[in-house]
């Protein structure tokens, strides 16, 4: 889809539509350096910089639409957004600066990961009042209201599990319902959450941090992100190396925004729990966005929200496979 000439071409013609009411002009041709089966992203060349082109499948065409709202209620943690089709979910975005992840390969330290996590959380925050607008864009809900009700049939309509795996995922039903009531009696809002949130979706231009990527995003409990970001990524380290990472500094640094909201010690708790369960809505929304892939991708992502539940489970690590999706 994304290399049809046809759609190309629109593309293209929107972009210099978008270039021209900008008042800038382009500079060479627009390269396609990210082509994936479900997004590509496109570098324009302009005489007022760099910027952005992203299009995603119709499944994840709502992501246009959150970064509005983020551009609007947060401007100086998410990228410029010089122009948007909410319709057919095209973005055309400011330049994002140097990845995350190459600082901490060239620095080999982690601990821009301190500054990271507390402005992540503000910025969650400082959207939750706009979880209805998000919702009515298309994000997916995925509020404790809803999800107990969404993981049991995620684990009837999921193919490939072995018998094994679905008496285990039905048996902890009750569990999950459990865990979501637990979560609702501590009063943090749900929100925006990224769901995907790791060293190559965060960029640092002129001193600040930009999150890009909010393609897997959805409006759930805040905490949910930290299943990706912490066990999935930072207690990993620098060398990938299982478990070779204290998490609890950075799990304190994200706490921080939320510490009018409860007692540390029932913020400690609920960030224990969401922390399992949030795989649980990695799952769904992996699968939301899977299942409408065409082969061989359709397979290799279905199989990946099966490691989710597995994770869910504590059967299995949970770094498999981060950091690759919408």
């Amino acid at each position: 889809m994304w290399t049809d000439p046809q759609w190309l071409a629109e593309a293209h013609a929107w972009i210099r539509e978008q270039l021209e009411a900008l008042e800038v002009r382009p500079i060479g041709a627009i390269e396609q350096p990210h082509v994936r089966p479900w997004s590509t992203v496109m570098r324009v060349s302009t005489s007022g910089g760099d910027l952005w082109f992203k299009a995603n499948i119709p499944a994840l065409a709502y992501e246009a639409g959150v970064v509005g709202v983020l551009a609007r209620t947060r401007p100086d943690l998410v990228p410029e957004l010089a122009a948007v089709d909410l319709e057919r979910g095209w973005m055309l975005m400011g330049d994002g600066g140097e990845r995350l992840r190459e600082l901490v390969e060239r620095e080999r330290d982690l601990g821009r990961w301190l500054d990271v996590l507390p402005h992540y959380g503000e910025l969650q925050l400082s959207t939750a009042a706009n979880a209805d607008e998000l919702v009515a864009l298309g994000a997916p809900d995925r509020r404790l209201t809803v999800l107990e009700g969404q993981y049991e049939q995620l684990i009837e309509d999921l193919e490939d599990l072995s018998a094994g795996e679905r008496d285990r995922l039905r048996a902890s039903r009750e569990e999950v319902a459990e865990m979501c009531r637990r979560l609702s009696t501590v009063a943090i809002p749900e929100t925006v959450q990224h769901d995907d949130l790791h060293d190559g979706q965060v960029f640092v231009r002129d001193g600040r941090y930009l999150f890009f990527d909010w393609g897997d995003s959805c409006v759930s409990h805040p905490f949910f992100s930290m299943s990706v970001t912490l066990e999935g990524g930072l207690a990993w380290g620098l060398d990938d190396i299982e478990g070779s990472v204290d998490i609890t500094p950075f799990r304190d640094a994200y706490l921080r925004p939320f510490a009018s909201f409860a007692e540390r010690e029932e913020l400690e708790a609920a960030h224990t729990t969401a922390l399992r369960l949030g795989w649980v809505c990695r799952a769904l929304n992996v699968s939301h966005w899977a299942v409408a892939l065409g082969p061989p991708h359709r397979q290799e992502w279905t199989d990946r929200v099966r490691l989710r539940l597995q994770m869910f489970l504590g059967s299995t690590d949970a770094h498999a496979g981060e950091g690759e999706g919408g």
